[in-house]
């Protein structure tokens, strides 16, 4: 599979996002989620994104960091050179998803996810979101010293605006390497924030990169295009989704989500899908 650049490390340019095989309300088996991830490991997959509150509820916190590690465990050595990116900040009250970014809470909250994991240092840890109680530099503050500790190896920030990304890399210095926000087809509004991490070389992972698309091209405004440009292909409109994606720039990475194992390997053959010059112009203008 083509490569990308997450820091220091070379990863698949398609990723895995694992929320799916915790948060949906028709989850998979624990059997079943483990061959996804499975096979987004034979299919060349080497970035798996997950998160400590990617669960059904409060109850169950740490499902999905849990099922992630329960999985690459039982794969053995063919899953050594994966890249486990987890996030915390969120914290769940029942159902309702909450907010934490203080540094007592993130410190706690690394510390519960190495265990979970299974691991000596998180190969990269994403602040979840902001969180208004907290002012940005403490929580960045936070992950500088997670980093200098070496808890973790690589820092992420995730929902940040420019301004943000800016006082990261002040704070957090060359371990910052990421910025995850959403980015979809019919959700453009962090092209600006794509190009700023494009500028200072820090990888673009966007979330929910198929929002605006669907198989029947019949959800938003952009995916009459989308759908189109597919069948011209002959491929799924959500490989070709992620292509358009790659296509950016280099530092995207995209990690759709995945609960079918069928799902994972269409979206992993999007990384050898190449678009005409004249396709992209047609997909960058839906």
């Amino acid at each position: 599979m083509q490569q990308r650049r997450i820091g220091n490390l070379t990863v698949s340019a398609i990723g895995l996002g694992a929320m799916p095989l915790s948060t949906k309300e028709d989850r998979p088996t624990p059997e079943d989620a483990v061959a996804v991830v499975h096979a987004a490991l034979d299919a060349g997959v080497t970035l798996v994104d997950t998160a400590d509150a990617y669960s059904r509820d409060e109850a169950e916190f740490g499902h999905n960091e849990t099922l992630v590690a329960d999985a690459l465990r039982s794969y053995g050595s063919g899953a050594a050179d994966v890249l486990v990116a987890t996030k915390g900040g969120h914290t769940r009250r029942g159902t309702d998803w909450e907010l934490d970014g203080s540094a007592a809470y993130l410190r706690r909250a690394c510390e519960a996810s190495l265990r979970r994991l299974g691991v000596d240092a998180i190969g990269l840890y994403q602040f979840h979101r902001p969180d208004p109680a907290t002012p940005w530099e403490d929580s960045m503050g936070a992950l500088r010293t997670l980093a200098d500790d070496g808890l973790v190896r690589m820092v992420g920030i995730s929902n940040a605006d420019i301004a943000q990304i800016d006082v990261a890399r002040s704070i957090v210095g060359d371990a910052l390497v990421s910025v995850q926000n959403q980015f979809s087809p019919g959700w453009r509004h962090s092209a600006d924030e794509l190009a700023h991490c494009a500028q200072h070389e820090l990888a673009f992972l966007p979330w929910s990169p198929f929002g605006g698309v669907s198989a029947a091209g019949s959800l938003g405004s952009s995916s009459p295009a989308f759908a189109e440009a597919a069948d011209e292909l002959g491929v799924s409109v959500y490989r070709l989704t992620l292509a358009w994606h790659l296509a950016q720039n280099d530092v995207v990475v995209p990690i759709p989500g995945a609960s079918q194992r069928e799902s994972i390997v269409d979206s992993a053959a999007a990384a050898d899908l190449e678009l005409s010059p004249e396709q992209l112009a047609r997909l960058d203008a839906a």
